[in-house]
């Protein structure tokens, strides 16, 4: 088990661990132990920030603060870290506990976005940001962009100013599941327009109005 965990680690994370456990409390879900991720999670998340943060102020020198938080915020975004976990296999790591694995956590934004989070923590106690910062450089660079993005909830309010709609309004539809792998169903219209509404489902209320916002963005245009 640790001589395949640390060859994944040195494969997915290009570093050679010295204390494999660290990183298997990484990837373990709350559901299967107390020895979980949360503690590296909030770690990693404010090491993902500056780093990130830092990155961006290097390439972007003439952009202004607000182009440079939406890239930022993009890019540490949970659904971002998500991406970047499937990209190197994190699914396929997670360690859960039996009922969480049946209930489909393992396909979770949040799980496998925190769990990324809690990687970088671990390679920050290791070896401090000269550790932390080429994996996040070289597993976030796709999520850079030519251009500052948009927060999908951002996009579809400046579309409905732009064309002097409504604002859009967001209702949880439904919530399900339980509570340790919950799914939420939110709608979005834009009101008085004929047809502009959709549904999004995520793991958490706000990444359902995410992809509500997204899914409605994408028929509008």
């Amino acid at each position: 088990m640790n001589d395949d965990l640390t060859a994944w680690i040195e494969s997915a994370l290009g570093h050679a661990p010295r204390d494999p456990a660290l990183f298997l409390r990484a990837l373990t879900h709350a559901s299967q132990t107390s020895a979980n991720y949360e503690r590296l999670e909030f770690l990693g998340d404010k090491v993902l920030g500056v780093v990130t943060a830092a990155w961006l102020y290097r390439i972007h020198p003439d952009e202004p603060e607000g182009a440079l938080s939406r890239r930022l915020n993009a890019v540490v975004s949970r659904e971002t870290c998500a991406e970047v976990g499937r990209a190197i296999g994190v699914p396929q790591r997670l360690v859960l506990g039996k009922q969480a694995r049946d209930d489909g956590v393992i396909h979770s934004d949040n799980v496998v976005g925190d769990a990324v989070e809690a990687l970088i923590g671990a390679l920050f106690l290791e070896n401090g940001l000269d550790a932390a910062r080429p994996f996040v450089e070289r597993a976030f660079a796709p999520f850079l962009g030519e251009s500052a993005p948009r927060h999908p909830k951002a996009a579809l309010q400046e579309w409905a100013a732009a064309n002097r709609c409504r604002p859009p309004v967001y209702a949880l539809e439904r919530r399900s599941g339980p509570d340790h792998a919950p799914r939420f169903l939110v709608s979005v219209a834009l009101p008085g327009k004929a047809g502009a509404e959709a549904n999004g489902e995520g793991a958490s209320k706000r990444e359902a109005e995410s992809e509500a916002a997204r899914t409605l963005l994408e028929r509008l245009k």
